[in-house]
């Protein structure tokens, strides 16, 4: 299994931030700064990738016949289509697909992390916060680990700020 080359990672960085272009999360915060934030948890090419890419089949209008056919490998467009929420589909099953392929799952913990990352968090509701955090720990769980293991192996923010030369700054 060949890695992806390191053009490819600036290829999906353009992709996601073509594609998340004008979304913003829960805070009002442009979105991209989402998956740009995982990527830099993770470390390896194909991983970055699939970081960087892995809303972009759930949450906007890219498929994984368009990453098939901009060149992105069969790990790569596997991983993502791993870590895709299927509508309907019950957590434990959506855990035990991405647990099921290795690439998947180091970027959903990274993506949990990063997700309940105290410092992302602060902005939020307390009744959003216990909500969420209840939800990343059972995921957590069902990838046979711990929200508290998933914060250390991945670094919580140690600013909480996105990082600007991730973001064109």
């Amino acid at each position: 299994m060949a890695g992806a080359r390191p053009s490819q990672l600036h290829d999906a960085i353009t992709l996601a931030r073509t594609a998340h272009a004008g979304q913003v999360d829960k805070l009002g915060v442009a979105y991209i700064y989402h998956p740009l934030a995982v990527m830099q948890r993770v470390s390896g090419t194909d991983a970055k990738i699939v970081a960087v890419l892995h809303d972009v089949v759930e949450d906007t209008e890219v498929t994984l016949d368009d990453l098939r056919s901009r060149g992105f490998s069969k790990d790569i467009v596997e991983a993502v289509d791993a870590v895709t929420k299927v509508k309907g589909e019950p957590l434990d099953e959506s855990m035990a697909r991405v647990k099921a392929n290795p690439l998947a799952l180091i970027v959903k913990k990274a993506d949990i992390s990063h997700n309940a990352d105290p410092a992302r968090q602060k902005g939020l509701s307390d009744e959003s916060r216990v909500r969420l955090t209840g939800k990343y720990e059972k995921s957590a769980r069902l990838l046979g680990t711990t929200l508290v293991v998933i914060l250390e192996q991945f670094g919580a923010s140690r600013s909480g700020e996105p990082v600007a030369e991730m973001h064109g700054a």
